[in-house]
């Protein structure tokens, strides 16, 4: 097309109305404009824009050019003084609504290798926008939010502090742009909010902007590493969420604790739950506008409402998502007083699932910083409880945990608990009385019988054999009551005859398979070695979750004699036992 043709084109749309356009105007003049920025002739386009006689042209179709103007722009070619100047002389010229319809467009097409680029550009021109609309500009600022927050979503969450100095993608300086494209229209509901003259569109833009908030508690904050002590641009974006909230007439106690038909509808329950725990962990751990919380609710109150959010942050994998539901957990503890929480406590779903997802984060997290930061608030939730409530959970634990570690941990602590209620002032039934007596049978016990693994069982079988060594020294205050020691004595009775049949029978197996060994390793060849081993029954062998089969012959030998070992261990404190009894009945007698 030549320049004689295009000028003709230009006075027809001059001459033409704008109902009289048609679609295929619309598309001729973003081709003309694309190939004017196409061969570098930015200058030429910005001419053109600025001439007093095209502006009604460009009240009509100008908006079409923004998206061919803003990707030239981002790519920072030549013509990018042109390209925004252009931008911002059709922002101020063109329709509001027409524009709006363009910008999302071009966010909605984003390069998804410029997406921090493209946003930064956008957001002054569409806060201009937004502020020049006079009908539905609450849906406006929804539509553009919702879009902005869709393309951010996309750039990865930076999580160490360099990444975050580096900011590689932009998701920081993208939400940075975000809390300062949000000021004005917070503003201006606070301000009408102060004259009390608040229109059904007023609340729409209200709604919008917590939709906002409670999607950016989600992404990015929930993902990021929060901390006051380094102010860097997602901790203040967290902060302006937090300030946000009570500003557009939120209470956070309101958002956290109790729940309105509005609120429910704004998301998916899942994806509320996120925004709320990453709000709870904001206010609670991190302490962000926590001044502005009414000091009207209990801390136990406070605990059984954050335990769903726990809960939540618990269930995941993500390492961000455990570390903020380990400190939400311990700061919602940090205030209550010592065996205090009462059993009804322990009959919520979520404070069984919170307690279920901590058992499973300390025998199944690759990662030992969580696994030692779960242990201390697991002793500490312990601590909290009633005798009561400490008796059911102690049960639960021992009949749901399948870990021997954690079932060790739980004998110590009932030990601990027995030798609480010995002293003046703590007894109570739970620990020294009748009911101590089922949870006895739980720790003394060997569920599989004669084909215990004991290896695998070692921990809790030494833990229960060093309770019942306890019990026997200290068994005054037992004795008192004669039903409950004869019983404790039968239970005594049985569970050491089966442990000595599984240690006699464990014991001859793995002599056997030291023998076996001992002898395999005297054979020269290789090939004889490997067929020996492999007809060999240790390859059934499981130590620690992994089989003995995989080790070397020089740890195969190890962890046989250690067995043997073991075995004697237990069969020495077992002998001690029956030590301890006959000189107690010796003594009465």
């Amino acid at each position: 097309m030549n320049e004689d043709q295009v000028n003709d084109i230009i006075q027809r749309w001059r001459d033409t109305q704008e109902e009289d356009l048609k679609l295929d105007d619309y598309q001729l003049f973003k081709n003309l404009g694309s190939a004017c920025l196409t061969e570098g002739d930015g200058e030429q386009l910005l001419q053109f824009v600025q001439d007093e006689k095209n502006q009604g042209i460009l009240k009509s179709m100008g908006h079409v050019l923004l998206a061919p103007l803003i990707n030239d722009a981002v790519k920072k070619k030549k013509n990018l003084n042109h390209c925004q100047a252009a931008i911002t002389h059709l922002i101020k010229t063109c329709r509001p609504n027409h524009l709006l319809n363009s910008l999302l467009e071009v966010i909605e097409d984003i390069d998804p290798g410029a997406i921090s680029e493209t946003i930064l550009a956008l957001i002054p021109h569409l806060q201009t926008v937004l502020l020049r609309l006079d009908e539905r500009k609450a849906a406006g600022v929804g539509l553009v939010l919702s879009a902005l927050q869709k393309q951010v979503s996309r750039l990865p969450v930076p999580y160490t502090q360099q990444q975050v100095e580096a900011d590689e993608l932009g998701l920081c300086r993208c939400c940075t742009a975000l809390a300062a494209f949000m000021k004005p229209f917070t503003e201006e509901v606070k301000r009408k909010d102060r004259n009390c003259v608040t229109t059904a569109e007023d609340e729409e833009l209200k709604t919008e902007i917590l939709k906002f908030c409670m999607r950016s508690l989600r992404e990015p904050l929930l993902e990021a590493e929060l901390n006051r002590d380094r102010k860097s641009p997602l901790w203040l974006f967290a902060v302006e969420i937090m300030v946000t909230l009570p500003a557009i007439t939120e209470p956070l106690s309101g958002l956290l604790f109790f729940s309105s038909q509005r609120k429910s509808t704004m998301m998916d329950s899942s994806q509320t739950n996120e925004s709320k725990a990453c709000l709870a962990y904001l206010l609670f751990v991190q302490l962000i506008t926590i001044d502005s919380f009414p000091a009207v609710f209990s801390p136990v109150f406070v605990l059984q409402c954050n335990m769903e959010y726990i809960n939540h942050l618990l269930s995941r994998k993500k390492e961000s998502y455990l570390l903020k539901g380990l400190a939400l957990f311990s700061k919602s503890l940090e205030n209550i007083q010592d065996n205090s929480l009462p059993v009804s406590l322990l009959e919520q779903k979520s404070v069984y699932s919170v307690s279920q997802n901590l058992r499973q984060l300390l025998t199944d997290c690759p990662m030992q910083h969580l696994r030692e930061s779960g242990l201390e608030i697991f002793q500490l939730f312990i601590n909290k409880l009633d005798a009561e409530a400490k008796h059911k959970f102690f049960r639960c634990m021992l009949k749901t945990s399948s870990h021997a570690g954690v079932e060790s941990y739980i004998v110590k602590n009932i030990r601990n608990q027995i030798e609480f209620s010995m002293k003046p002032g703590n007894a109570n039934k739970w620990f020294l009385g009748t009911e101590l007596l089922p949870l006895l049978g739980l720790v003394l016990c060997l569920p599989q019988g004669a084909e215990t693994d004991l290896l695998n069982s070692m921990d809790k079988i030494m833990e229960s054999l060093n309770l019942l060594r306890y019990v026997l020294i200290r068994d005054k205050e037992l004795r008192s009551n004669a039903d409950v020691w004869e019983e404790l004595c039968r239970i005594k009775d049985e569970y050491l005859k089966m442990l000595r049949v599984c240690i006699s029978i464990s014991r001859a197996y793995y002599s056997s398979e030291l023998k076996a060994l001992k002898e395999d390793q005297k054979l020269k060849a290789k090939e004889a070695r490997d067929a020996a081993r492999s007809n060999r029954l240790v390859k059934s062998i499981t130590v620690k979750h992994e089989k003995v089969s995989n080790m070397s012959p020089e740890v195969q030998n190890q962890v046989l004699q250690s067995a043997l070992v073991t075995f004697d261990l237990m069969e020495s404190l077992i002998v001690r036992i029956e030590e301890i009894t006959e000189e107690k009945l010796t003594k009465l007698n």
